[in-house]
């Protein structure tokens, strides 16, 4: 017999504001020690699993980032299942039952709440344990607390004998006379916990509440390697009930196991004094006796002459309230909802977030990048460097084109965006030196330079051209006066299409000759050249290249993209062939849905969503950003993480979320404002950045590479975009003026 502990991470803890809030209930809060409640039942119930179990949570979707934090800080795992909407304890215990017995038919589930205070482990541990026999025997067993005082607030059970024993009676929390009755008549306090065999208890809940049931089995993600799922939409059509109402009270498998611990489920404040481990942060009690202080950081709490209060200080609300009338703070709650909304959570409008973030961005776009790159990073004679080094000193190299092409759409952009800098002299110059140094006699451009200027590599890769008809088409947007821009892209694009294969893809220069990345960035090119105004060749083009992703590069079945290929154009044999970035699921994703909505292709944005999907499958939940590398079986590859993938992350879910409605737009904003979280770690205050994080959380030194300043624009453009078409007012108008 396997012992699958599940912790419960429901409630939202209304008696404990305004310390507990439903973005932070009370379960993440330290309450009775240095530990959070959540962390305190971890470590009190994983070495159940020791035997071959997992420890499981069930918990909503916004309680992600407490659950993936916390699990980490004490080095713990689990498989998390996240709810996509809160439908009671019934339908969440049946979640984690389906999991378990598709995992291990013959596993027992012991179902704890997050947030009751144990501090007997050892005790709760052995009494699980011998309930987890009955449990395997069929058994629905339910601890029952031997009651240490006659409380209401607690409900009742009354026991048919002493120790493991059937259920006489279930009991709603009673009035302080009645719990003394009770009290002597030998009644339990009802804990909440349970511990049942996980086909038990599907077989009872399809007998007793099918609907839960079967919703929850339609919800169960298909079987992966992920460890945070979440259960599908299919979830919020079980009904709302709780598992008392659905189960315990019609089943005839329910036991209690009388357990004598010391046990206190903390929903209110005088549970929280009387653990003796309440009080946190500064405070000072003068002729004072009986109370209990909790304050934010930096906020003084001092009492004078009062007795058996309750004093608790966060940033914007402050309670005061007599312990005896604790379970009434709820009262306050509930007049709050109509007085005061915004003062029942902490939780800002992500609109809200993603405006203060986008003003810092544009400011440091403004104040520092761009100052910084068009002094520093490029010379008189238009020539800009590949990197910068931390010190803000230019470093010596070879030079891409494709640098000298990024730089010049950088600039080119800040000039549309209103920026004040020299933005036009670098486009001038850097168009000037792109067509001097770079492209060769028949018009294509070669791929590398020395530092003194002199070709070393003339190459014409696929990737380099792209850039290059990029760049013009900025620079020609922006208002550049080169007379031959046009035609040169136009030289260009005609080349490349004289070279396609029958299916339209095109061979790449070097080692990876049929990949789909300099695809991408040919896609990129032609959707610029047609909001510039070229010819109807760009159309025929990107078409092509939106085809070719859909019918080669993007896995038929999966709906990922893959990276490399054999010379038949299926997926490449061993590793190579197994890559997906995601970084370039973010990318594509962006690009298709940008086609999508020029073309009004609903079928388009599908694919778009589904590659954003993927990408998002690549987001470290521990690191909070999209990592380098996955398999095809959704595996991760490598654990480092650059700067780039971030900004292709908030791209994507930005415009996704200008496409979307409702519930979904909500969503693609969230991640939004995650990405934009992700993207600013990487950023450095003067107009540097790092480029390559590891999973150590430790950045490679090195020199800020100038290639990475395009992916920084394109992400500050989409944020001004996404700004204008949904009226979120994430940046100031202009955004770098």
């Amino acid at each position: 017999m396997k012992i699958y502990p599940v912790i419960m991470c429901g409630g939202s803890g209304t008696r404990l504001w305004p310390a507990s809030r439903p973005s932070r209930p009370k379960q993440f809060i330290p309450l009775a020690g240095n530990r959070s409640l959540f962390q305190e039942t971890v470590l009190r119930v994983a070495a159940l699993a020791d035997n071959g179990g997992r420890l499981i949570v069930v918990a909503g979707v916004s309680h992600r980032p407490w659950i993936v934090e916390q699990l980490d800080e004490i080095g713990v795992s689990a498989h998390v299942l996240l709810e996509p909407e809160a439908r009671d304890s019934a339908a969440a215990m049946a979640a984690a039952a389906a999991w378990t017995e598709r995992e291990d038919p013959g596993g027992v589930n012991a179902f704890v709440a997050s947030d009751h205070h144990i501090p007997e482990h050892d005790a709760f541990r052995e009494a699980v344990r011998t309930a987890a026999v009955a449990a395997a025997e069929g058994r629905v067993v339910t601890l029952g607390v031997s009651p240490s005082e006659a409380s209401s607030a607690y409900g009742y059970i009354k026991p048919s004998g002493r120790g493991l024993s059937d259920i006489d009676r279930f009991i709603e929390k009673p009035d302080a006379s009645t719990a003394g009755e009770y009290i002597s008549a030998g009644y339990l306090w009802n804990s909440g916990n349970f511990v049942v065999a996980a086909r038990t208890l599907l077989s009872e809940l399809r007998t007793h509440a099918p609907a839960v049931e079967a919703a929850v089995q339609a919800a169960l993600p298909p079987r992966g390697l992920a460890d945070v799922e979440v259960l599908t939409e299919a979830f919020t059509a079980a009904p709302k009930i709780s598992i008392d109402y659905a189960l315990m009270e019609k089943t005839r498998l329910a036991s209690v196991l009388e357990v004598h611990f010391g046990w206190s489920d903390l929903g209110a404040w005088d549970a929280i004094a009387a653990s003796g481990e309440g009080d946190t942060g500064l405070h000072i009690f003068e002729d004072s006796e009986g109370c209990l202080a909790r304050s934010a950081d930096g906020i003084m709490v001092a009492a004078l002459g009062v007795r058996n209060l309750a004093i608790i200080a966060e940033k914007d609300a402050v309670l005061v309230c007599d312990l005896s009338r604790a379970q009434d703070v709820k009262r306050i709650v509930d007049r709050l909802r109509v007085a005061s909304p915004q003062h029942l959570d902490f939780v800002r409008p992500i609109p809200e977030i993603l405006a203060t973030g986008g003003r810092r961005f544009a400011d440091w776009m403004r104040l520092r990048a761009l100052p910084i790159w068009s002094s520093l990073g490029q010379d008189e004679r238009g020539v800009f460097a590949e990197v910068i080094g931390m010190d803000g000193r230019p470093v010596q190299t070879s030079r891409r084109a494709r640098v000298q092409a990024r730089q010049i759409y950088v600039f080119a952009q800040a000039g549309q965006m209103g920026w004040r800098g020299p933005w036009k002299r670098c486009v001038d110059q850097g168009v000037d030196r792109l067509i001097a140094d770079y492209l060769r006699d028949d018009g294509l451009c070669r791929t590398l330079l020395a530092a003194d200027g002199t070709p070393l590599d003339e190459t014409a890769m696929v990737y380099d051209q792209a850039f290059v008809m990029f760049a013009l088409a900025m620079a020609k947007g922006a208002g550049c006066a080169e007379p031959t821009i046009e035609a040169r892209a136009v030289k260009i694009r005609e080349a490349l299409r004289a070279r396609s294969l029958p299916n339209g893809a095109l061979i790449e220069g070097g080692d990876d000759a049929w990949q789909s990345n300099c695809h991408m960035h040919l896609l990129e090119a032609c959707l610029a050249w047609e909001e510039t105004g070229g010819d109807a060749g760009w159309t025929e083009l990107a078409d092509q290249v939106a085809h070719l992703a859909r019918s080669t590069f993007i896995d038929a079945e999966g709906g990922y993209l893959r990276e490399f290929f054999g010379s038949d154009w299926a997926p490449a044999q061993g590793e190579a062939g197994r890559l997906v970035e995601p970084g370039h699921q973010f990318e594509w994703a962006w690009l298709m849905a940008r086609h999508a909505r020029a073309r009004n292709d609903e079928s388009a944005l599908d694919v778009a969503r589904k590659l954003y999907a993927h990408g998002i499958a690549g987001v470290s939940e521990r690191m909070a950003v999209a990592v380098d590398a996955m398999n095809d079986d959704g595996t991760i590859r490598s654990r480092r993480a650059r700067l780039w993938p971030q900004t292709e992350w908030l791209k994507a879910a930005l415009i996704l979320a200008e496409l979307s409605h409702d519930g979904a737009r909500q969503a693609y904003l969230e991640d939004a404002a995650a990405a934009q979280r992700a993207l600013w770690l990487y950023l450095t205050e003067d107009g540097l950045w790092r480029d390559k994080r590891l999973q150590d959380l430790t950045f490679v030194d090195e020199p800020a590479p100038a290639s990475s300043f395009y992916h920084i624009m394109a992400a500050l453009r989409q944020l001004s975009d996404t700004d204008r078409s949904s009226e979120l007012d994430i940046l100031p108008n202009p955004a770098l003026g």
